[in-house]
């Protein structure tokens, strides 16, 4: 079998297990997280802001409780995982490493990876000197 051969034998099959697949899907998915979230934002806002000072001040109050300190590191993982990939991305509309697809997807997932672990520590420790 040809190196052409072996490089086209699998299109349209196992689609799934390809590093670029999943760099596809994790990136629309990240995506859709944060325009819903742009849209929840907004609102949340809003309506604290039409509570008057106090409203908005409990309204913050909530916001720090560990729950949404959490949903807020699930947050900063879209966001991470979805500029990361788009770097990739460009990388590879500018001609850059085509050739290393696999390698700069999992170069973003570890940089993603690390870059949770330092917020999740941060966050923690919010939460733990914070005695939630």
């Amino acid at each position: 079998m040809s190196q052409k051969d072996r490089e086209t034998a699998n299109v349209g099959a196992g689609l799934w297990k390809g590093a670029g697949m999943w760099a596809w899907l994790f990136h629309r998915v990240s995506g859709v997280v944060l325009a819903l979230y742009l849209f929840a934002h907004i609102w949340v806002i809003s309506r604290g802001a039409a509570t008057g000072a106090e409203g908005f001040n409990t309204m913050f109050e909530t916001l720090e409780s560990p729950l949404f300190i959490v949903l807020d590191l699930f947050l900063l993982a879209a966001v991470v995982y979805h500029g990361l990939n788009g770097i990739r991305v460009l990388l590879f509309d500018l001609g850059v490493a085509i050739r290393r697809q696999k390698t700069l997807f999992w170069a973003v997932i570890a940089a993603s990876v690390v870059i949770m672990a330092v917020f999740a520590y941060i966050s923690l420790s919010f939460i733990a000197s914070h005695g939630a």
